[in-house]
């Protein structure tokens, strides 16, 4: 076995493209011939990537050659006339033999097809990790299971492990310092990213993810939503025969606990695959503002927050799913995601109001929020495959549905110099998200070539019923506000036809495609009085709108290869922003009397012309990955805060944040990722974002263009100590951000992760600390014509976590290269 390894190393820098001989015979002559053959999984009939062919000269065994599969499981060797042992080998798999062939002509071994072999996989030695990095032709895939820091932690936390995204305080995730980014699961939207929210990302458990898809320059077979990309988070599904899995627990502090199950039931003609998980967390946040007010704005000259907020969340999530084979070749796929989360978040904000330099008051704001949270989603698909060579139809379909009851109690005191009650409201939210879509892909390959068309229908609907009572100090009843009780039901449908062809030429390939989007916005206003909101956002504001937005995307994907481990790639896409509901919805939140958020129902999509051009480079211990960037964003988003001309019952000026369209924005990039394998004991993982913004635009008169220059950084090393101990560290530093008028301060983050293998490698226990210094804060400072802010902002505290997992029927090994049957994530590599 371990000759086998040290082969397999050997033969690694041996890789070969299905179009480009890579190795020569081992006896060299003047007319070579070539052996050509594609290998499969038996079970799976899935191409295998970096399965072995080793051809053995018969007269001199000392001369050995051959080369590995690609990405469709082809191979093609040189090798001079004469008599050969063949045998083809990939881990876990028994060996294919053909000894004492006479080869005088080219041949073709055809498909071989191997079998998994349990044996192997139980004595597998394992002498190097995979690649935590796979460079495709549109995309970057990192695999995330290795990563110590991720146990006990959720998706949300995962994703801030991965180069080029950046996950804020707030849990925004951005991608290259650009927050317009599409979050998809399995390649589809899904109730799991929480219909553009995020927040259900910071309850699901990491330990769900098999991969990361980085797409920087989506393809013509993705949405066009989302002007930064794609972030595609592909979870697991065992193949494995047999009842296998994984069952996961942790604790941590603050109170932190969850238990989830990976667990796969394969059989000859179906694979049944289930997720399920609970968990609870009290994570703690806090945070201080210090308003500073010009002359004349209002009664008071300063007013100081302090805010201590206390959450409890308790999660119940399930994912069960049958994979049903009907052919060798077609299978279909029910699966079913369901979620409860029940939380509650107490608020409670301290407030010091100046006059001059001396107190006037203070007091003292409860807001007491519940939510309620039920979601589901059914999906379907169909694949079939209709040969080997790449020849399938997929389709998919998909219902979501996600309810949350958000009833909120607000009680604010006033508790010097007097104590008295100023105001309390009881509000009653419910959000209603339904999404329905229809996918089909078709593939056809021609030769070399390759053409794919399909179809996306997409239709969501959003419905915010919102209501509102207030306390009348003076009955001591609560009244119903009529202005602000309101129904707002918002409308996204997409639909979208594309079509695109790739084809390689010696060392050059590409991949052009065109998509066809028509995006309809649809909302409605109800229950309330429509003067009431043309008041407070203009009288040119239509509340209730219907349009419809035609757009064509092109996107071409070029790669040169200027040797075996060295590339170079070109990118373009043209690509959408589409106002969410929360941007649109044009009521304003309840979250504090002073500071509001308010939605614009006058919010256009925002366009924007994406450039990539990227470089590869792998040596035997180091691979590099690097890009330089470019995007000009027309109509694009800028939220701006403004005067109401409004004052509160005891004299504080109410100021609102709103969305708006600003002119333009462009964005101009390069990062560099370097990964560094010195020694079997030792990995070390960096990555560098340097990027600057231009926005430009006039809103009411006041000029909001700003120019800025950022950057973050990320370094992770994983050292084996002894005793086989795993100790794994994560350092990362966001750099100052800035726009018209907030400067945000740099933000530094360091984990930590201990981890050990048990039990004969069927159990590990690993303990980590997530920001160790309890230093991941915003830190900004607002600026405007009526006022200056200084704010501090923590969403989560220092997180420690001892986790515990039990492998069922696994041995820990190393991953196995072929691709899963039925995956929708494949793209053409040329």
């Amino acid at each position: 076995m371990k000759k086998i390894f040290l082969l397999l190393l050997t033969l690694s820098l041996t890789t070969i493209n299905s179009q480009r001989p890579a190795g020569g015979g081992p006896e060299q002559g003047p007319k070579p011939i070539t052996i050509t053959g594609k290998v499969i999984d038996q079970e799976t009939n899935q191409p295998l990537e970096y399965a072995t062919l080793v051809v053995q000269s018969v007269s001199d065994p000392n001369k050995i050659t051959g080369g590995i599969t690609d990405v469709n499981g082809i191979f093609s060797v040189d090798a001079s006339p004469g008599n050969y042992n063949l045998s083809i080998e990939f881990i876990g798999y028994k060996s294919f033999k053909s000894n004492n062939r006479n080869l005088t002509e080219d041949i073709d071994l055809g498909t071989v097809k191997l079998e998994i072999s349990a044996a192997q996989l139980e004595s597998v030695e394992v002498v190097a990790e995979k690649t935590t990095v796979e460079v495709r032709l549109d995309k970057k895939v990192y695999n995330v299971g290795k990563d110590l820091t991720n146990s006990g932690a959720t998706i949300s936390d995962a994703l801030g492990n991965i180069p080029s995204v950046t996950v804020d305080v707030d849990g925004a995730i951005a991608l290259r310092g650009n927050g317009n980014v599409r979050i998809l699961i399995n390649g589809r939207p899904s109730a799991l990213a929480g219909f553009g929210s995020t927040d259900a990302l910071r309850q699901l458990p990491a330990d769900a993810i098999e991969k990361v898809e980085v797409i920087t320059s989506p393809s013509a077979r993705y949405d066009a939503e989302g002007t930064a990309g794609i972030l595609n988070i592909v979870l697991k599904k065992e193949k494995t025969r047999g009842f296998n899995g994984t069952i996961n627990t942790s604790i941590g502090y603050p109170n932190a606990a969850s238990v989830a199950a990976n667990l796969n039931l394969r059989k000859e003609k179906f694979n049944i695959f289930n997720t399920i998980g609970y968990s609870f967390r009290e994570p703690p946040g806090n945070g201080f503002f210090d308003n500073t007010f010009a002359e004349g704005e209002g009664t008071f000259d300063r007013i100081i927050e302090d805010r201590d907020i206390n959450r409890r969340n308790s999660g119940f999530n399930a994912n069960l799913g049958i994979e049903y084979f009907l052919t060798e070749s077609s299978s279909l796929t029910a699966s079913a995601f369901g979620r409860i989360n029940d939380g509650k978040d107490v608020t409670e904000n301290k407030t010091t109001r100046f006059i001059s330099d001396d107190i006037d008051s203070r007091t003292l704001r409860v807001e007491d929020e519940r939510e309620d949270e039920k979601s589901y989603q059914l999906s379907l698909n169909y694949n079939n495959n209709f040969n080997d060579e790449g020849h399938k139809l997929t389709a998919d379909m998909q219902y979501s549905y996600d309810r949350e009851i958000k009833p909120t109690f607000i009680l604010e005191d006033n508790t010097f110099p007097d104590t008295e009650i100023i105001a309390s409201e009881n509000i009653e939210e419910i959000e209603i998200q339904n999404e329905f879509l229809v996918q089909v892909d078709y593939v056809l390959p021609l030769g070399d070539a390759q053409f794919e068309a399909g179809y996306r229908g997409n239709w969501e609907e959003n419905d915010n019923d919102f209501s509102l009572e207030e306390l009348d100090l003076e009955s001591g009843e609560f009244v119903p506000n009529l202005g602000l009780t309101n129904r707002f039901v918002y409308n996204q449908n997409v639909n979208a036809i594309y079509t695109q062809y790739g084809d390689k030429f010696g060392d050059f390939s590409f991949l052009l495609g065109l998509r066809l989007e028509n995006t309809q916005l649809k909302g409605s206003v109800s229950g309330v009085d429509p003067a009431v909101l043309q008041e407070a956002l203009g009288s040119d504001i239509d509340l209730d709108f219907d349009e419809n937005f035609l757009g064509l995307f092109p996107t071409l994907n070029l790669i040169y290869e200027l040797a075996e481990n060295e590339n170079i790639t070109l990118g373009y896409n043209r690509r959408i922003n589409r106002p969410r509901g929360y941007f649109i919805n044009p009521f304003p939140s309840r979250s504090s009397r002073t500071n509001i958020f308010q939605g614009n129902p006058d919010l256009d999509p925002a366009f924007a012309n994406a450039y990539d051009l990227g470089y590869l480079k792998r040596w035997e211990k180091l691979t590099l990955t690097s890009s330089v960037y470019f995007q000009k964003e027309t109509n694009s988003f800028e939220r701006i805060q403004e005067e109401t001309g409004q004052v509160t019952s005891d004299g504080i000026v109410i100021i609102r944040s709103i969305p708006i369209n600003l002119s333009t924005n462009e964005r101009i990039g390069a990062e560099l990722g370097l990964l560094y394998n010195p020694e079997k004991w030792l990995r070390l993982n960096g990555s560098f974002n340097f990027f600057q913004f231009n926005s430009e635009g006039i809103f009411n008169g006041v000029d909001f263009g700003a120019k800025n220059t950022s950057w973050f950084s990320r370094f992770s090393s994983k050292v084996t100590l002894p005793g086989k101990i795993d100790w794994q560290t994560n350092a990362s530093y966001r750099g100052p951000t800035q726009n018209a008028q907030t400067r945000n301060e740099g933000i530094f983050t360091l984990d930590l992760a201990l981890s050990k293998d048990i039990w004969g490698d069927k159990a590990t226990i690993a303990f980590s600390a997530r920001d160790l210094f309890n230093s991941r804060k915003r830190i900004s400072f607002t600026q405007t014509p009526f006022f200056t802010s200084d704010s501090e902002f923590q969403w989560r505290e220092r997180q420690l976590t001892f986790s515990f997992v039990y492998r069922i029927n696994q041995k820990k090994q190393p991953e196995r290269g072929g691709r899963n049957r039925g995956d929708d994530d494949e793209e053409y590599q040329g």
